[in-house]
């Protein structure tokens, strides 16, 4: 009996020290905060976003970019020690990272991707990122940015059915790497996407973030909902 309650014991420990099948990120602000799920599709992308958010880098930066019906932007470093009125989003640590589109992930509201230049492999910046806002289309709108803004790609059924319903930036698409979504807290994102801004679309008030990884334990516990709840696992 005894070695049966301990197997029991191993087992149910297991279990519950087995790692998370993602990896989860939470984002606090004074305009509320929200738990990100990183896209295990793309790894280049999850693995410097955790390993920055785990050395603290992204701890006291500013959403320095913030444009309604679109999307809200982070992670210049110099952003920590600007001045009111400072024009910010041309630096970033000094390596890219190399894109990783998936024809399955695409610019719904909710979702991070990474910002870049204008290098022509479209590389991504290794700090800044941003989260979609967005809007919601019609087919009617859908079409026309398919068509003047998408060089010839199509969107496929199921991601026009998001964009109409959800919301998104669809002329995004296959342009920026996009590694992840917001799984809690959307209303974070609608509410930084308010604020007022000024020529160069920089809150007047600063928005500074504390970003950090989410323990294991706290991680399993989202998954277990969101597979209950929005079948996203």
């Amino acid at each position: 009996m005894r070695k049966l309650f301990t197997f029991l014991l191993i087992t149910i420990s297991s279990i519950s020290l087995a790692k998370p099948k993602h990896d989860f990120i939470r984002i606090q602000t004074n305009k509320g905060a929200c738990i990100i799920m990183l896209y295990n599709q793309t790894p280049k992308h999850r693995d410097n976003f955790l390993k920055l958010s785990k050395e603290g880098f992204y701890n006291g930066t500013l959403f320095h970019r913030v444009i309604k019906e679109f999307m809200i932007q982070g992670g210049d470093p110099d952003s920590k020690t600007a001045e009111s009125g400072q024009l910010l989003g041309k630096s970033s640590l000094k390596y890219r990272i190399d894109s990783e589109f998936r024809d399955s992930i695409f610019h719904k509201k909710g979702v991070l991707a990474a910002a870049r230049d204008n290098n022509p492999e479209k590389a991504s910046s290794a700090s800044q990122f941003y989260i979609v806002q967005g809007k919601k289309w019609t087919d009617s709108t859908l079409n026309a940015v398919q068509l003047k803004r998408m060089n010839g790609r199509i969107i496929p059924e199921y991601q026009r059915k998001t964009y109409k319903e959800l919301g998104g930036t669809p002329h995004l698409d296959q342009n920026y790497t996009v590694y992840g979504e917001v799984v809690s807290g959307i209303e974070m994102i609608d509410a930084i996407a308010n604020v007022k801004t000024d020529s160069a679309d920089r809150p007047i008030e600063n928005i500074s973030m504390i970003v950090e990884v989410l323990k294991k334990r706290e991680a399993r516990k989202i998954e277990k909902k969101l597979s209950l709840k929005n079948n996203l696992l």
